[in-house]
């Protein structure tokens, strides 16, 4: 039987069109197989991320457990000292069946510039405070102005010492230090160069700095009799011997009329401590930041942050 051209053509069209879906199809079903394969990978490796991130979360805790047992007892002894004022344990591989690093360091805050200090708890400025504080600030090159403008933001007036100091201000003690960023007239960069210096923790009523851990900038600011060279004569002295006691400092070369006027203002032994414990493994990290209050049988959290 013959076959009408016209009939021919529409047998040809309908086999191209079976074949275009077909081949629509094919896209859909490899573009799902797809899509279904990559939904695994990225849940599965969320997955192993988030097992890893638990899993290092517990390593950290358990770095800053140590290191709070540890301070513990570093305090509760009958040892008057505490030192240094900043230490850092790296630990590999530090249980069987983890295989990566714990790293934990130790800071005294006790060591630090508690710029809380600048003022009272009553309100009024601390002119003891306050002079030493401009003596750190000009030591690292830094504008005293910062000064006032710290204790613009602490104290209770609205009366401004420079230009837009009162602007904002929080009229209350520093929680974080990290608070200096929101005070006008204050940079990132003159943060980061306080950064290492100061603290919002310890005593406000009284300016009183351990002696075994403080930089030389700190111990510095502290009079302003205190020389670079001076700095050093103590550092060096301390490195061979720690204070046991403030009166101590007296022993060091240059320090015999200088140390009397430092009574009230030095202390030999830490009791807040910032404790850093981060965990590393296959490209994963995990890292706690805390403070820690420390007595002979606890030590109290006063910040805590993860990450």
């Amino acid at each position: 039987m013959k076959v009408s051209p016209a009939r021919f053509y529409f047998l040809e069209d309908r086999k191209g069109m079976a074949l275009v879906i077909t081949l629509m199809v094919l896209v859909i079903i490899t573009a799902m197989v797809v899509e279904f394969s990559y939904a695994v990978y990225t849940g599965t490796t969320s997955l192993y991320n988030w097992r890893d991130s638990q899993r290092l979360s517990i390593m950290a805790k358990s770095g800053v457990n140590v290191a709070a047992k540890y301070l513990s007892t570093m305090v509760g002894s009958s040892q008057h000292y505490s030192y240094p004022g900043s230490m850092v344990l790296p630990v590999e591989n530090p249980f069987e069946d983890f295989k990566g690093v714990l790293t934990v360091k130790i800071e005294d805050e006790n060591s630090k510039f508690n710029v809380n200090a600048i003022v009272y708890s009553n309100g009024k400025l601390d002119t003891d405070a306050y002079d030493a504080f401009r003596r750190l600030l000009r030591i690292l090159s830094l504008d005293e102005s910062i000064a006032d403008r710290i204790a613009d933001w602490i104290d209770k007036d609205s009366d401004p010492r420079v230009a837009d100091s009162e602007k904002g201000a929080k009229n209350a003690p520093f929680d974080s230090v990290d608070e200096l960023l929101m005070i006008n007239g204050i940079s990132e960069k003159d943060y980061e160069t306080l950064l290492p210096y100061i603290t919002v923790y310890g005593s406000r009523d009284n300016l009183i700095i351990n002696i075994n851990g403080a930089e030389k900038p700190v111990l510095r600011c502290l009079s302003h009799a205190i020389t670079e060279d001076l700095a050093q004569n103590l550092i060096n002295y301390r490195d061979a011997t720690p204070f046991e006691y403030p009166t101590d400092i007296s022993k060091v070369t240059g320090f015999d009329k200088i140390g009397t006027s430092l009574s009230g203002m030095i202390m030999t032994k830490g009791s807040v401590y910032r404790v850093t414990s981060s965990a590393e493994s296959g490209g994963v990290k995990r890292i706690i930041e805390t403070v820690l209050n420390v007595s002979p049988t606890s030590a109290s959290v006063a910040y805590w942050k993860e990450y």
